[in-house]
């Protein structure tokens, strides 16, 4: 296969640069600092990611819809980005002890950084070919992973000197975050456009929802689409859940006496190196074996995964979870991207990729409910976990219905 072209490199380095909010955000330090603010269980936050995946799903559709307009992709794109990464940065400037606000900027942060991904990972369609998808889409996660250790290291080593117990090294973590987000989107902004669109029309507002009624209407005619998305509804729902809340459910299990909160940071850190190759080799396996098989060994690694998750009783079992996880994450999220991209139509993308994000998202709010109202309920986070894989399982047969590869979907003309 050719080297990467140029639009290509830009857009994947854009995933170097918000796989950075992904690790310090969503995973690591940001629900650190949240038990710092708010005494209590952190799988609390549980609840908040829950709304903001809702407002985010929401609106998805109808931005998607827009957007498909000629010249409106970026431009919404760019609204997204610039909120996700601003509010990142003052996270680090809410006052001690207001844990209310500082949820209200995550919380605005998470709709920025999702929003965003609505528009970029509907450039998958401008950036390449349907040949080329699985290995660019894999791409993007891989190195955003490798990339994210070096914010997220040097985040690290600045809470580890100054304390893990003090507040400014996870704010300036933040604003690390932020800066780098940031730094890693500019090769996008100046080398991507948007190749396949709908020219624009009188009352576009109008015509978008209308056109977004159709779709409705005729979405029998995207069978294969349907599917793909009940299926992707289902099993990603569970992989959202244990990326946003893998360090809470640690912490909650292990307990504080024999916790150690640097050592679990420094192994996820380790999981961004173990996920880099393994999201490589996925995309190439999938050019060899298809797209959707390899889909099935990343869902079955997380049942195994949470079956195991469930038995951890020492710093070195999450290690090993960490490993089955990582070995999986960036793969599976990779080729339903790619898969995605190659069966709906091209002119459409964002209006199917709003759908795509609001199916992920509406996902993201009952995953991480469940594991906040299991612990709840039963006293025990231990249970939590058990919770989340009849949604990998669940999944797993939908997808059964599915053909085995794109080429074998006939995919309909634009709406």
């Amino acid at each position: 296969m050719s080297k990467l072209t140029k639009e290509e490199k830009s857009w994947i380095l854009y995933d170097c640069g918000n796989s950075a909010y992904s690790m310090a955000i969503t995973t690591a330090l940001l629900p650190v600092y949240f038990g710092m603010f708010k005494t209590g269980s952190s799988m609390d936050l549980g609840y908040f990611n829950s709304i903001a995946s809702m407002m985010i799903a929401v609106l998805s559709p109808i931005l998607g819809t827009i957007a498909d307009y000629k010249d409106k992709k970026k431009r919404f794109f760019i609204f997204f980005f610039l909120l996700g990464v601003v509010f990142t940065g003052a996270l680090a400037v809410v006052p001690i002890g207001m844990w209310q606000l500082l949820i209200v900027f995550y919380m605005i942060t998470a709709i920025g950084f999702a929003g965003a991904n609505i528009f970029y990972d509907s450039f998958l369609v401008d950036v390449t070919s349907d040949e080329r998808m699985d290995r660019v889409s894999s791409d993007g996660f891989a190195y955003g992973y490798i990339a994210s250790i070096i914010p997220f290291g040097i985040s690290l080593e600045i809470v580890y000197f100054i304390g893990m117990d003090q507040y400014l090294g996870y704010q300036l973590g933040f604003v690390i975050t932020a800066v780098w987000w940031g730094l890693f989107t500019l090769p996008m902004l100046r080398s991507v456009r948007q190749i396949h669109y709908i020219e624009p029309e009188p009352r576009p507002i109008y015509n978008s929802f209308a056109r977004l009624a159709k779709t409705f209407k005729n979405i029998k005619k995207h069978k294969p689409v349907i599917i793909f998305l009940i299926a992707y509804f289902l099993y990603i729902d569970g992989v959202d859940t244990i990326i946003k809340m893998a360090v809470p459910y640690s912490q909650s299990v292990l307990g504080g006496d024999s916790f150690d909160m640097f050592v679990l940071l420094g192994i996820l850190l380790i999981i961004q190196i173990i996920a880099f190759p393994c999201a490589i080799i996925y995309g190439r396996l999938a050019q060899r074996f298809t797209t959707k098989r390899m889909i099935f060994v990343g869902i079955l690694t997380y049942i195994f995964a949470c079956i195991f998750a469930y038995s951890i009783d020492k710093l070195a079992d999450i290690f090993i979870l960490g490993a089955m996880i990582g070995s999986a994450q960036g793969g599976i999220q990779a080729l339903s991207r790619s898969y995605y991209a190659k069966i709906i139509p091209k002119n459409n993308s964002n209006e199917f990729f709003g759908f795509y994000n609001i199916f992920g998202k509406f996902a993201a709010i009952m995953g991480p409910f469940i594991m906040a109202f299991v612990t709840d309920v039963t006293g025990n986070a231990r249970y939590s976990i058990l919770g989340i894989i009849p949604l990998f399982v669940l999944g797993f047969i939908v997808l059964l219905f599915l053909p085995k590869s794109t080429a074998e979907i006939e995919v309909y003309g634009e709406i």
